[in-house]
């Protein structure tokens, strides 16, 4: 299967998003790298997904928020190119936790969207270089924000 027919057989709940607050685009090519921005977590009605790690989150919930917040970076790649099978692999993922600083399993939870790509391009292609970083907050307090460069065929 290809990488968009994995993506549509997926039996994830689709997060909505909505708007954001800032002055960006959600994706952008420099020649075959796109670059994305960071994008968060949503619900199916279109509502953030809110929580901090160590606080009124467990490493199992935001690991399953990391893979939302995956599957909204993939729907914005599919907005902008028509297809996840105009993508080549996943070059790298920057994922930050919103954590109290006591929180270590910070890589736990971006297993979660690392883990989706796999899914989507294999093991070869869908996995890349990544880092998973602690942060005091994240905007509108979200516990989870990823960040993500691929490869364009």
């Amino acid at each position: 299967m290809s990488p968009q027919e994995k993506f549509n057989t997926l039996s994830d709940i689709m997060p909505q998003p909505s708007g954001s607050k800032g002055i960006y685009k959600s994706c952008m090519a420099v020649d075959k790298i796109v670059y994305t921005s960071g994008h968060v977590p949503f619900d199916t009605e279109g509502n953030r997904i809110k929580g901090k790690l160590g606080s009124n989150m467990s490493t199992d919930e935001a690991k399953a928020v990391a893979r939302n917040v995956g599957i909204c970076i993939l729907q914005s790649l599919i907005k902008e190119y028509g297809s996840l099978d105009k993508i080549k692999r996943v070059v790298k993922i920057l994922g930050m936790v919103n954590a109290v600083p006591e929180y270590a399993e910070h890589p736990i939870v971006i297993n979660g969207c690392s883990e989706l790509f796999r899914e989507i391009w294999g093991e070869d292609l869908g996995v890349g270089a990544r880092s998973a970083v602690g942060m005091g907050s994240l905007p509108d307090h979200v516990p989870v924000e990823i960040e993500a460069i691929f490869e364009l065929k």
